[in-house]
C-alpha cells in the first residue's frame, strides 16, 4: 500500500433519492417537505464543500436523476449510481468517477454543522497525520454523537480501505484501517451531528436549518 497524498481530495456526498431519504421524518414532514429538507441539506453541504480550501471536488451520487440535476445546478459533479446500497454506491463512485483523485472525503448530507471550515479542519488533521506517518495510508473519521457511526470520513489513498457504513460503522471503519496498517485518527465538533429523527430536526431547526422550500 502507497502512502498518503492528500493534494488532490474529492468530497463524494451520497444521497439515495428524494423520495426515499430521512423516512424516519415521515412523521411530522411530508413527502414534499421531507424532499426541500434533504435539498436544503445538499446545497448547504456542496456549498460548503465547493468553499473549502482543501478540496479538489466535490461530487454528487445518487440514484435520484432529479436529485443529482439539482447539484449539477448547485455546481457539483454528479454520478447516477447503478448499484444498490450506500458502500456499494461509494465503491462505485471511488472506483468510476474520481479517477484525479488521491484522497476521498465521504460527506453525507445530513449534517447540518457543515462548513468549509470544519472540512478544512479535517483535511489539515489528515495532512498533519501523515506528516507524523510517512508511507502510511491516512484515515480520518468523525463519528456521530452516540459514538457508533461514521459521520464522515476521509481515506488517503481512496482504495486504502473498503467502505463500512451501516450499524456499527465507527468500530468496522478503525478495524478496516487497522487491518490495513493505515494511521486512523478520530475527530469531533460540528460534523458529529446528522440529522435522522423529529428530535434531530427539531434541534437543527433552533441552530438555523431552514427547511422551507428548499433553502
Amino acid at each position: 500500500m502507497s502512502g498518503a497524498d492528500l493534494s488532490r481530495i474529492v468530497a463524494i456526498v451520497p444521497v439515495r433519492s428524494l423520495s426515499g431519504a430521512k423516512s424516519r421524518l415521515g412523521e411530522p414532514l411530508d413527502p414534499e417537505e421531507r424532499a426541500d429538507l434533504i435539498l436544503a441539506m445538499l446545497r448547504r453541504t456542496v456549498e460548503a464543500a465547493m468553499a473549502s480550501r482543501r478540496l479538489h471536488g466535490v461530487a454528487v451520487v445518487s440514484l435520484d436523476a432529479e436529485l443529482l440535476a439539482q447539484a449539477r445546478a448547485m455546481g457539483a459533479a454528479s454520478l447516477l449510481q447503478l448499484s444498490d446500497g450506500l458502500n456499494e454506491g461509494l465503491a462505485e463512485t471511488r472506483d468510476s468517477a474520481c479517477p484525479e483523485a488521491t484522497a476521498l472525503l465521504v460527506l453525507p448530507a445530513d449534517l447540518p454543522g457543515v462548513t468549509a471550515e470544519a472540512i478544512d479542519r479535517l483535511a489539515e488533521v489528515a495532512e498533519a497525520t501523515s506528516a507524523r506517518a510517512p508511507g502510511r495510508a491516512v484515515v480520518v473519521l468523525v463519528s456521530d454523537r452516540h459514538g457508533t457511526g461514521t459521520n464522515a470520513l476521509l481515506v488517503a489513498p481512496p482504495d486504502a480501505i473498503e467502505f463500512r457504513f451501516g450499524e456499527g460503522s465507527r468500530a468496522a471503519h478503525a478495524a478496516e484501517a487497522a487491518a490495513a496498517g493505515a494511521a486512523y485518527v478520530e475527530l469531533d465538533g460540528p460534523l458529529a451531528f446528522d440529522v435522522d429523527t423529529p428530535e434531530d430536526l427539531l434541534e437543527a431547526d433552533s441552530g438555523g436549518l431552514d427547511h422551507e422550500a428548499g433553502r
